[in-house]
This record gives C-alpha cells, structure tokens and sequence, in this order.
C-alpha cells in the first residue's frame, strides 16, 4: 500500500486507511494515520485500534 498520511506523512496501514473513511468520510482520498486522528479526535492510539476490532467483530467490509 503506498498510502501516507496527509497531515505528517507516515506510511499507513489498510485499518488506518478503513479507520478514516469510516470516521470521516467513505469517499476520502486522503487519510490519516492512528497518531494524527488521535489527535483530532482527542482519543488515545490505542481507543482507536480497539474501534476498529470492534468494527472489524461487527462484520465492517472496511476492516477484512
């Protein structure tokens, strides 16, 4: 995946990817990494990876 963060540019994962089109918008291009949306959502690293277990136990297609 050649995806990089938009605001600090660190390479990113498929969940981080799924996480900010879940989050913030399903058509997104661009996207952010678990630190950078931890910041503008105010959460920890950690409370976000553990919304996409949650997503992923619920059967979203984002996070397969």
């Amino acid at each position: 995946m050649a995806d990089f963060c938009r605001q600090c540019g660190a390479s990113l994962t498929r969940d981080e990817v799924g996480l900010t089109k879940k989050l913030i918008n399903r058509g997104a291009v661009e996207y952010l990494c678990y630190r950078c949306m931890a910041e503008r959502f105010e959460v920890t690293v950690e409370e976000l990876r553990r919304k996409v277990e949650e997503f992923r136990e619920m059967g979203c297609t984002l996070f397969e």
